[in-house]
Formats: C-alpha cells, sequence, structure tokens
C-alpha cells in the first residue's frame, strides 16, 4: 500500500486533500486510481487507511477508514553527529529515521569541513527534514524526527535541554561499553532513560576540547568497538546498541 505525509492540523475529519508534491508523485509517478486504499502518516504518531474518492489534476481526494494511533516511544533518542564531506549525512538522516531517533542535530565542529552561514544551515536543514519524511514513507513509521538546522556542540550545549542519559563515541582510554552506562543508570533509578543523547563525531572526530566540553556537560565515552568506524557507521552503529540496549531484559 502506499504511504503519504500531510501534517496534523491537515489530518482532521473523514475527508482529506492530498495536495502539493505528495499529489505529485501520487497522480503522475505512481499512477493511483479512485477507489484504491493508501496510508497517510502524519508524523505525530498516527496511520490513517484512507480510499481515494476523487481526483483533479493536482489534488487527491481521500475518505478515511480507519485510524491507529501508535504510543509515543518510551525512550526519546537525540543523535548528534558530525556532518561528513558529500551526501553521507543524507544517509545517516535516512537510517538514523528508519531506526526511530526522536531528534537529528547535524555538528559543525571545528573538524567539519562543511561550513555554513544561517541561510545555509537553514536551507540544508529543510533539505534534511525532506529526507527524513521520505524515509518515514519507505519504512511505515508513524513518527517523524525532528530535524535541527546544523549547529556548533558549543551552541548546542549552551541550550537548556536535559537528557536522562548522554554517551559520547570515544576513541580514548577509560571508553565503556554502552551497556555500563545503561546498568548504571537503571540500578540508580530502578527505570530506563526516558530520554538519551547519542553523540558521534566527524571524520576526524572531535577535538580534546571539545571532548572535554562534551563530558563536562554529563556525557558518558563509550566505545564503539576496536576499530575506527567511518562517521555513518558510527553513527549507525551507536544509534543500534542504545536500540538493543533499550529493548534488552533486565539482567540480560
Amino acid at each position: 500500500m502506499h504511504r503519504f505525509y500531510l501534517p496534523p492540523a491537515e489530518c482532521h475529519g473523514e475527508h482529506l486533500t492530498l495536495a502539493g508534491p505528495e499529489a505529485h508523485h501520487a497522480l503522475r509517478v505512481l499512477r493511483v486510481r479512485e477507489g484504491e486504499e493508501v496510508t497517510v502518516l502524519d508524523g505525530a504518531g498516527t496511520g490513517l487507511r484512507c480510499e481515494i474518492t476523487g481526483r483533479t489534476r493536482d489534488t487527491l481526494a481521500l475518505r478515511v477508514r480507519d485510524r491507529n494511533s501508535a504510543a509515543p516511544r518510551p525512550c526519546a533518542i537525540t543523535l548528534l553527529v558530525g556532518v561528513p564531506k558529500g551526501k553521507i549525512i543524507e544517509s545517516i538522516i535516512q537510517k538514523a529515521t528508519e531506526l526511530g531517533v526522536a531528534s537529528i542535530v547535524p555538528l559543525l565542529s571545528e573538524r567539519v569541513i562543511t561550513q555554513l552561514d544561517a541561510d545555509g544551515s537553514e536551507a540544508k536543514a529543510e533539505k534534511w527534514r525532506h529526507i527524513a519524511l521520505e524515509a518515514i514513507k519507505q519504512c511505515g513509521s508513524p513518527w517523524l524526527p525532528r530535524v535541527e538546522p546544523p549547529m556548533t556542540p558549543v551552541a548546542f550545549l549552551s541550550r537548556p535541554e536535559k537528557f536522562d542519559l548522554a554517551l559520547v563515541g570515544c576513541l580514548e582510554p577509560g571508553s565503556r561499553h554502552p551497556r555500563v552506562w545503561f546498568e548504571e543508570f537503571m540500578a540508580a533509578h530502578q527505570k530506563r532513560p526516558a530520554s538519551v543523547a547519542v553523540w558521534i563525531g566527524p571524520e576526524g572526530d572531535f577535538t580534546a576540547a571539545e571532548y572535554a566540553a562534551i563530558q563536562k556537560s554529563g556525557a558518558r565515552p563509550i566505545t564503539l568497538g576496536s576499530l575506527v568506524l567511518r562517521v555513518e557507521t558510527a553513527a549507525t552503529y551507536g544509534r543500534s546498541v542504545v536500540n538493543y540496549e533499550l529493548s534488552a531484559e533486565p539482567g540480560r
């Protein structure tokens, strides 16, 4: 069944209208017809099974047949990742969306080659949000992650945002397996964390000063194994390990 996106404000009532790029894709690429059923995702936890009841040159009329609301995820995960060269960040955002992150913060750290002004940052963010949107349609997730404009680690750390548990991928001695920090948190609080941040450095890694600032904010250093991973591999590895630890049964 084909999937489309409509913002939550446009998903009220029994009758919906698909317009703009979503309608163009449905009409010109997929060539859907009246009577077909499609799924509409609102990105805020709801999936709607709809029947196509009409069409114009540029719009599709839909009637809602069924609504399914997904419970909020028990843990909101934020991925903070240094922006790599080229279009690799697009793949990182796609995979992070498929793995269920709540938000993605592209970082312009000192060793990031790509540097942007305010206008360039917002333009990039808009493009990356579209990639996340396409990813939820592909995988069927009803939750659209928030994709922030790229910012420096210092800018993010200056915000009042707090996490139950923050982790930073680190190649330095003293890094621990993520499980150590999850077990420590659960022993102290008798529950799993409700919010987790995962910091992944860029090509060339964070500088010593950046590591110090991130760890001073409370992030725990974690190892991602004995090999030096590319940024995109480290981001997927880190998110996957966190996902596993959050879903593992206590004591295992």
